[in-house]
């Protein structure tokens, strides 16, 4: 069965990539598996029935007929563990790609959301600007560890893998900002992911759903 996923109908991003059905929909390009999408609006997201395949009214979801996910991290997990191609056949090889898929979302993401957060929620405060320069300082941390980790390496351990996905998916947030640009090596990281031709489908294909809805729109 091919599988479905959820995506927005109207992106929040103005068609750059950033939703996290992206994540899965460069995994499922990476392994060549066909893939049907599901356009919900933002009412439909917290409605019964997508609650009931997301608890939190989010995307992306995904069902095969089998399993019904969410979690962007699951699913790409889900199918790299039913694919070959985004995890090594190697049993310590494959444990450390899976430990870079939680890294990316447990130790890199949380302050670059929180950064995003405080932008778009917090602008107008009075101590905007100090906690502002607080999650900046956090992310430094990361970045600076990964950094040193990366090195001059291609990837992050040998060939690329789910754990490469999910780190360049989220580093992608901070594109255009001074803090990825601090690191010459991870905004090359960065690049090399999106050069990849699944990259590229995946990005094609997410952002034709923008340009239809703001065509819709007009």
């Amino acid at each position: 069965m091919i599988p479905t996923i959820t995506a927005f109908a109207t992106s929040p991003d103005g068609g750059q990539g950033q939703a996290r059905d992206m994540r899965v929909r460069w995994a499922l390009e990476e392994v060549g598996q066909p893939y049907d999408v599901r356009l919900v609006s933002f009412a439909e997201m917290k409605q019964p029935a997508h609650r009931a395949l997301q608890p939190f009214g989010q995307i992306p979801t995904y069902e095969d007929g089998e399993v019904t996910l969410f979690e962007s991290g699951a699913i790409v997990f889900h199918i790299a563990a039913q694919h070959q191609g985004l995890l090594p056949n190697d049993p310590a090889a494959r444990a450390r790609a899976i430990t870079w898929m939680f890294a990316a979302l447990a130790t890199i993401e949380p302050p670059i959301v929180d950064r995003e957060a405080a932008e778009y929620l917090e602008g107008d405060k009075p101590w905007y600007g100090e906690h502002l320069a607080t999650v900046d300082e956090r992310i430094r941390d990361r970045l600076s560890d990964l950094s040193r980790r990366l090195g001059d390496a291609d990837w992050l351990d040998g060939a690329f893998s789910a754990g490469d996905l999910v780190m360049v998916g989220v580093l992608r947030r901070l594109e255009g900002s001074e803090l990825l640009a601090e690191h010459p090596n991870l905004t090359a990281y960065v690049a090399r992911g999106k050069a990849r031709p699944a990259f590229q489908r995946a990005y094609s294909a997410q952002y034709a759903v923008f340009a239809d809805s703001q065509t819709a729109a007009a």
